[in-house]
C-alpha cells in the first residue's frame, strides 16, 4: 500500500517531520526513531507519536558533532531496516545578525549544509547495505534563488537541495529513492512570530505534499505546488532587477 513499517527523523523535534510520521501513522501502525539531542521537546515529540499508536525510541543526535554521525546511523539502524528516513533539522538565524557574527555564520553553515552532507553520505551506506527505502529531503524555496534578505540561509538551502537531488541519482541503481521537498514559509517553531508571506503553509500541509511525492517516487516537490512557477519565474529575472524585488 506504499506505507512504510519503519521511519526515521534526522531533526526528532521538527514540526514537520513529525507531521510527516503522523501522515503515515494515519495510513497503518509503523516503529519510529527520533534523532535529536535529548531535551523536554524530544521527550514530548516521542510521546506525541505513541499516543497515534507508534512505536518510538529516540537516538542522541547533535547536528554539529559530523564526526558521530555514522554511529548516530548505526543505532538508529539496530533494530531493523529503515524504510524512510527525513532529514528535518536546521537554523534559520535572523537574516541581517548571522552574515555579520562570523560564530553564528558558521554554526548556520555547518548545521544546514556540512550536516546535511554528513548525513546524507552516512544515510545512504546504510540504505545501500538494504537495499531498499526513500529519503525526503527537507530543502526550501530559498534556495532556488539566493535572495539579498535572506543570503545566508538561502545559500546552504541551495547547497543541501544540489546535494540531495544528486544524491537521489548515486542512489537510484541501488533501490533507494530520494525526495527533495521544497516549501516556502512554513508555520512551525522556527518561524514564530514571524508575518505570514504570500503561500505560507501549515506542517501539515507540507507532510501530506512530502509523503504523497515520496509514495510516488518523486524527485521533486515544491509546497505549495504553485511555487514551482513563482520560482520559475524569478530564477529568469535579470539580477539588477532581482535586486530591487520586494522580497
Amino acid at each position: 500500500m506504499g506505507n512504510p513499517q519503519s521511519l526515521l527523523l534526522l531533526g526528532g523535534t521538527s514540526d514537520i517531520a513529525l507531521a510527516i510520521a503522523e501522515k503515515y501513522l494515519s495510513a497503518a501502525p509503523l516503529r519510529v526513531v527520533l534523532a535529536a539531542r535529548p531535551s523536554e521537546r524530544l521527550e514530548a515529540a516521542a510521546q506525541r507519536l505513541k499516543n497515534a499508536g507508534a512505536q518510538v525510541s529516540t537516538v542522541n543526535f547533535d547536528a554539529k558533532d559530523t564526526g558521530s554521525h555514522p554511529a548516530v546511523l548505526e543505532q538508529a539502524f539496530a533494530d531493523g531496516d529503515i524504510d524512510v528516513a527525513v532529514v528535518a533539522f536546521g537554523l534559520l538565524g535572523e537574516a541581517e545578525e548571522v552574515w555579520q557574527d562570523h560564530a553564528k555564520a558558521v554554526e548556520l553553515a555547518t548545521v544546514n549544509y556540512t550536516a546535511a552532507v554528513s548525513v546524507g553520505v552516512a544515510l545512504s551506506e546504510k540504505l545501500k547495505q538494504q537495499g531498499h527505502g526513500s529519503v525526503i529531503a527537507l530543502s526550501s524555496v530559498a534556495g532556488e534563488r539566493v535572495r539579498r534578505s535572506n543570503f545566508l540561509y538561502g545559500s546552504t538551502k541551495a547547497g543541501f537541495d544540489g546535494f540531495f537531488l544528486g544524491l537521489g541519482e548515486a542512489l537510484a541503481p541501488h533501490g533507494v529513492q530520494v525526495t527533495v521537498v521544497r516549501p516556502g514559509q512554513v508555520k512551525t517553531k522556527m518561524t514564530e512570530g514571524m508575518a505570514d508571506a504570500p503561500l505560507t503553509q501549515t506542517a501539515e500541509q507540507v507532510a501530506e505534499i512530502a509523503v504523497d511525492a515520496a509514495r510516488r517516487g518523486k524527485d521533486l516537490v515544491w509546497a505549495p505546488a504553485p511555487f514551482r512557477f513563482v520560482m520559475s519565474a524569478l530564477r529568469h529575472v535579470p539580477r539588477p532587477i532581482f535586486r530591487k524585488l520586494p522580497i
